[in-house]
């Protein structure tokens, strides 16, 4: 990685949407720790809101952040050098329900001030100084902090296309274009995602997307599981979520029974279409189920050619698609739903535009594959790291500086 765009030395806030004691993956905790190398780093957790008080009240990590609210804990822990994790002292209202668009804009801004004076006192305990403030994706909790807080820089951080979902459209539609514009940097992870953030701030770059890959590069158990060592080959294979919201079940079957000598493999938890779907009568179709994500890359190197046969719609079409990086991380051929996300892709994967295109890409897919392709797919899968990526965020951030 270059770094001659390196940024060191500086006070980084961080707000959001997922608070670090979530379970699941996060890429702004991938980038907190990035950061945190090289500068301070305060992770702050969202706001208690009283609706969650209200329905989760027992459970562990509410109770933890009542704590907080009265005065009995510290809200400021240390993770590691360098990054710490805040758990704000103030409740919020819970407001998306107020259709009102100056009602729910009013009491917005009274949220926006009990959540900035949390972050305040932070501050001041942790003596930061002219800080970088980095929002990632949270238009609502986050909408006035550039005023309230005062940051030297702030960047607004786009990885979903959030407008496709209901909770947030309501008022989305209207303040997600006005925080785009006034803050002073977008970055996003997908090139379709910046463009869109382009349409409102010329500040606005696309960063990529890191992903965590060692355990699909470096498999040391390469044995087929035996729960499809029986299956015959060509396997042609998906991993992930089955979702019928994200997938299409039309392309899947006929792939399937335009080619009954193919084997499909599906493995990952079905949601309720898919459960009843016409797939799981097609005989060369196999539904393997949810798996330890360690277990991963044993079932995609045993696939002959990987697909990701996603629909193109509001909810997908701006997502970086991860689950290709994990793919050809392991080397194998890829066939993929053609998307402007999946552009970057262009040179390492086959591209689809329809169920008839998939077939004739998996034919060729299984036809070229060679040594030689298998490493390119695996060196251009590393160059998505969060360093590259964080680097790319210190390259915006120079950028605009040079501007001021």
């Amino acid at each position: 990685m270059k770094t001659n765009n390196l940024i060191t030395g500086r006070d980084i806030i961080i707000v959001g949407q997922q608070p670090w004691d979530i379970e699941i993956g996060s890429n702004c905790k991938n980038i907190a720790e990035e950061l945190s190398k090289h500068n301070r780093v305060l992770y702050v957790n969202s706001p208690l809101d009283r609706i969650t008080l209200y329905k989760h009240k027992t459970e562990p990590k509410v109770q933890k952040r009542l704590a907080v609210i009265n005065g009995k804990q510290n809200g400021i822990e240390i993770i590691k050098n360098n990054l710490w994790n805040l758990f704000p002292d103030k409740m919020i209202e819970s407001i998306n329900w107020i259709k009102n668009q100056f009602v729910f804009e009013l009491i917005n801004k009274s949220n926006n001030k009990r959540f900035a004076s949390s972050i305040k006192k932070a501050i001041n305990e942790l003596q930061f100084k002219n800080i970088i403030l980095f929002n990632d994706n949270d238009m609502f909790r986050c909408f006035y902090l550039k005023e309230l807080l005062r940051p030297d820089i702030s960047i607004y951080y786009s990885r979903d296309y959030m407008l496709a979902v209901d909770y947030w459209k309501l008022h989305g539609e209207k303040l997600e274009p006005e925080l785009i514009a006034k803050s002073d940097i977008c970055v996003a992870n997908s090139t379709y995602l910046a463009n869109y953030c382009k349409k409102f701030n010329l500040h606005s770059y696309y960063v990529g997307q890191g992903c965590e890959l060692d355990i699909f590069m470096n498999i040391t158990d390469k044995s087929i599981p035996k729960d499809i060592s029986s299956i015959h080959h060509p396997v042609i294979g998906y991993v992930g979520a089955l979702q019928s919201l994200r997938l299409d079940l039309n392309v899947i079957a006929h792939i399937a029974e335009s080619n009954p000598d193919w084997s499909i493999v599906l493995v990952g938890p079905e949601d309720n279409e898919f459960k009843r779907s016409s797939l799981h009568q097609i005989k060369n179709v196999f539904f393997i189920g949810s798996k330890d994500p360690v277990q991963l890359p044993s079932y995609i190197n045993a696939f002959d050619v990987c697909i990701n046969p996603q629909i193109v719609s509001q909810v997908t079409i701006g997502n970086y698609p991860r689950k290709i990086d994990e793919y050809l991380a392991v080397g194998k051929p890829v066939v993929a739903t053609k998307t402007e996300a999946m552009s970057i892709f262009s040179d390492h994967t086959y591209l689809a535009e329809s169920k008839e295109e998939y077939v004739e890409l998996i034919k060729k897919a299984l036809k070229d594959d060679n040594e030689v392709l298998k490493e390119e797919r695996k060196k251009f899968a590393s160059s998505h790291s969060w360093e590259n990526s964080v680097n790319e965020i210190y390259k915006a951030i120079e950028l605009f500086t040079a501007t001021k």
